[in-house]
């Protein structure tokens, strides 16, 4: 199957344009210095090294997250939207991360029908997770499902063959449209069986890939529905330098397939210091209520249950950000949505009695950059409104998501001949001598 859609048109035509623009950017300019490396980059996992290209998104520390230029606002105003009344449909940013302009309705449901068209999984597939104990945590069984797809990717079957360098965007982007369709199905396919009954829910014909995805669940809820296409639209990207991102980037950049750059990303995104994150803050806040009896606590007894965990050398979950200075958009997106469809929730409610406690108490310790709440902290309560209580399929749901910009990223890597990642190590005595000389000089 080959896709013969308008997305796939404008990519033809931009990414030789992209490729021209980028060499002679390096031809005319590639001395010019963009930033300094200091050890303590070297040695903090090369924290704000300025040493990746990445179009489809950039993380303002103010602004939060912008896709293609777009803020969340603009997005949730300017995508189409399935209805009237709905969220807009995650796929309208796929375009829009692949493109760099704002996908027509047209073009949106063009793209729903192509994805619609490869959800079939094959049966090996089904057979492989099927094997997995069904106790497996989820993202396990995730990755090795993505990982099983890979007998048929185009993009290695076509290399094998002796494939044109300028044909491999057009087989990554082919490997991406089945891999996007098959990821709700599967991950659907993962929740029920271990959780539910075991039993596959088929997709909607009528539904867009986001809200199938919450059906085949098996949470047949408009509301939720919405919320669906919200958390994927808004998780979809993050830059290309966090830790599932650049994963899939890398392992790419080796010639490997999106089936193998995906499996890995999602391996990269189960680490606690990644995907987790929104399980923690649950967890946290779930036991801040079950201090008070379940019942949504006041300002004065959040504020106590975060000073005592702060005492007890612990962070808060979910506040604080590695980049943001400022309250994240993604959660704000979040919040109107609670405040809109459950704002008597008594979870939500103790979410937003945080907001008016934690960030005072994060400013008075004096050491943390930003004491706001990131996405993380909202995500969980919204999910559990719903049902969706199991907290280890969290990430699962995340990393659908997130494939929409690392499978973006992917194309667009091949399309500009994005060359293999090879950065150069230095040893610690070499860094050693570099102080050594730097304070010689200075003393100088």
């Amino acid at each position: 199957m080959e896709a013969n859609i308008t997305l796939k048109k404008t990519l033809a035509k931009l990414l030789p344009e992209w490729k021209a623009e980028l060499s002679a950017l390096v031809k005319e300019h590639g001395k010019v210095k963009v930033d300094e490396v200091c050890i303590d980059q070297v040695m903090g996992g090369m924290r704000d090294i300025k040493a990746l290209p990445c179009d489809t998104s950039y993380l303002d520390s103010m602004e939060g997250i912008r896709f293609r230029g777009f803020t969340i606002p603009e997005l949730r105003e300017k995508l189409p939207k399935p209805a009237a009344d709905a969220i807009p449909s995650p796929l309208g940013i796929w375009h829009l991360l692949l493109t760099g302009k704002l996908p027509t309705a047209a073009e949106v449901n063009e793209l729903e029908g192509e994805l619609k068209k490869r959800a079939a999984l094959p049966g090996y597939v089904l057979k492989a997770i099927d094997a997995l104990p069904k106790d497996m945590h989820p993202m396990t069984q995730f990755s090795i499902g993505v990982l099983a797809m890979q007998k048929e990717s185009v993009f290695a079957h076509n290399y094998s063959k002796g494939m044109k360098k300028d044909q491999h965007w057009d087989a990554m982007f082919e490997d991406s449209l089945t891999l996007l369709a098959r990821l709700p199905v599967i991950a659907a396919y993962i929740y029920r069986r271990t959780y539910k009954d075991g039993k596959a829910i088929p997709a909607d014909p009528k539904l867009d890939w986001g809200a199938n995805f919450a059906h085949m669940m098996g949470v047949d809820n408009k509301d939720y529905q919405n919320l669906a296409r919200l958390y994927l639209l808004l998780h979809s990207d993050h830059e290309s330098g966090n830790v599932s991102a650049h994963t899939g980037l890398l392992v790419g950049s080796a010639l490997s397939d999106i089936y193998y750059s995906v499996s890995a990303a999602l391996n990269g995104l189960a680490g606690p210091l990644h995907g987790l994150a929104t399980q923690e803050c649950l967890n946290w806040i779930q036991g801040l209520m079950k201090a008070h009896g379940g019942k949504t606590p006041t300002k004065a007894e959040v504020e106590k249950y975060a000073w005592d965990t702060l005492n007890a050398g612990r962070v808060i979950p979910g506040y604080g950000h590695a980049v943001l200075r400022n309250t994240d958009p993604r959660y704000v997106a979040q919040s109107d949505f609670g405040a809109k469809y459950l704002p008597n929730d008594p979870v939500y409610k103790t979410v937003t009695t945080m907001l008016e406690a934690i960030p005072p108490i994060l400013r008075q310790l004096g050491k943390v950059k930003n004491p706001w709440p990131n996405v993380d902290a909202m995500t969980g309560c919204l999910q559990q409104h719903y049902g969706v209580t199991e907290t280890d399929f969290y990430t699962v749901i995340f990393g659908v998501s997130r494939a929409l910009g690392i499978t973006a990223q992917a194309v667009w890597a091949r399309g500009v001949f994005f060359p293999i990642e090879r950065p150069k190590s230095v040893t610690t005595q070499m860094l050693k001598d570099a102080a050594s000389k730097a304070k010689a000089g200075a003393a100088a």
